[in-house]
């Protein structure tokens, strides 16, 4: 690719950072999947973006399958070359129209990936706590500090269903003790509004109690660590994994199996999927409807164990 065309890419990166404001994973990750199209393209002779057609994508893709990419990352992949040419569909154009100096690259007449699919991935069912053991994993020993601090947290992980990253983000001025909920911002940075349980709420106040003789003076996080500043995500997975080690779960717990055991057993108590849906944030249903598998499931469990046709002999 000529030196223009690569200021493209380091443009749209800069984009991401200041506007787009993605995790600092998806950085990295649309960069690696960005820089493989960049190589790609110098294998193909293709020197800059307007070159690109939906054939060549399609190729692209092909090869990253070939190459052993996963189709979940393939997936990625074509995301990240489609967000790219949003961003010149609509950043090219405009400088064109501002008098500027036309750049290698800026000559766009649509995008390429739109209608590339990447191979189907198995549909992967989410792990989930049941309620026994996610009521074992909350009883947590009496204590105050950083104790009171993790079972507030995972309290309020497992009540509201949030993202680790909606947590981390979380500041005093997000939780209504009062109106009892919290106000969450999601993917896309919309904001949602969802409810905070009964126990949640106690250890909540707990927690305030205590969060008052650690935190620092200026710190706005509602979770905070020794420090005194905002606690980060890596913290956060050690002290769940923590836990689930001590209170002797016998598995690896993440902070998003929370998410995944209340959205499951929301459904198995008779949730509506729509309201669900709400409660996630979820853009689209298609991505809540993965649990009613799991309710599917455990309805079936429960008629393999009660169903006279069905019962195993002893």
């Amino acid at each position: 690719m000529s030196p223009a065309a690569l200021e493209w890419l380091a443009r749209f990166r800069r984009y991401l950072a200041s506007e787009r404001r993605l995790s600092a994973h998806t950085d990295v990750s649309y960069a690696r999947d960005l820089a493989a199209l960049a190589k790609f393209c110098d294998r193909m002779g293709i020197g800059d973006w307007g070159a690109l057609d939906a054939q060549h994508v399609r190729t692209f893709a092909a090869h990253s399958h070939a190459g052993g990419l996963s189709p979940r990352s393939i997936q990625r992949r074509l995301s990240a070359v489609r967000s790219f040419y949003e961003f010149l569909l609509r950043e090219a154009p405009a400088e064109a129209a501002a008098g500027k100096r036309a750049r290698r690259g800026s000559l766009i007449q649509g995008n390429p990936a739109q209608g590339v699919r990447a191979p189907k991935a198995p549909r992967r069912l989410p792990q989930t706590l049941d309620a026994d053991q996610m009521a074992r994993l909350l009883e947590l020993p009496a204590g105050g500090g950083l104790t009171a601090r993790d079972r507030a947290l995972m309290e309020l992980l497992y009540s509201s269903g949030l993202r680790l990253a909606e947590l981390v983000g979380l500041d005093l001025r997000d939780l209504d003790l009062k109106d009892r909920t919290v106000r969450v911002l999601g993917k896309g940075r919309k904001s949602r509004i969802v409810p905070v349980g009964r126990l949640a709420l106690a250890a909540l106040r707990a927690w305030l109690k205590e969060r008052a003789a650690l935190a620092a003076p200026d710190e706005l996080a509602l979770f905070v660590a020794r420090t005194g500043r905002r606690l980060g995500p890596r913290a956060i997975q050690a002290r769940v994994d923590y836990w689930a080690r001590r209170q002797g779960l016998g598995m690896h717990v993440h902070p998003h199996l929370f998410r995944h055991s209340f959205a499951s057993h929301l459904l198995e108590s008779g949730g509506e999927l729509r309201g669900v849906q709400e409660l996630l944030g979820h853009a689209d249903i298609s991505t809540t409807q993965i649990y009613t598998h799991l309710d599917f499931q455990h309805l079936a469990r429960i008629y393999d164990a009660a169903h006279p046709r069905a019962r195993r002999k002893a």
